[in-house]
């Protein structure tokens, strides 16, 4: 089973909104029950061009009112470049970069918690991923 979470950087800081990111871990569960755990497979560059992946930070606005198609394919990149993902962990997701995920069969997982630390919140998530 796969997990994609949208990290800041190779120090897998967990980055809040999805479709901002600058880039996903994917990892691989193993084991299970009190056995799982979770092994880094890659890293992947989020593939949207519409967004300053150099100042992820800085605010997109997303007009979610539009049907520009431009734009909702920007997001489905995302979803193509995880589509062996079984599941994606997110703490904010746009309609569009739901959309994006749902559409490649990837289930999403809402983060409520206060973790940064991507395998952290792996592990807090476990009994999610079934």
């Amino acid at each position: 089973m796969k997990i994609a979470i949208p990290v800041k950087d190779e120090n897998l800081s967990f980055f809040t909104n999805a479709g901002h990111t600058p880039k996903f871990a994917v990892y691989t569960m193993a084991g299970a029950g009190m056995f799982k755990s979770f092994n880094l497979n890659e890293i992947k560059q989020n593939p949207r061009s519409d967004i300053d992946h150099e100042n992820p930070e800085e605010h997109h606005v997303c007009n979610h009112s539009s049907d520009d198609a431009e734009h909702i394919a920007q997001h489905n990149k995302m979803g193509k470049v995880l589509n062996e993902c079984d599941y994606i962990v997110v703490k904010t997701a746009c309609k569009n970069t739901a959309r994006s995920f749902t559409s490649e069969g990837i289930k999403i997982i809402k983060y409520n918690g206060d973790s940064f630390d991507a395998t952290k919140i792996l592990n807090e998530l476990s009994s999610k991923f079934v």
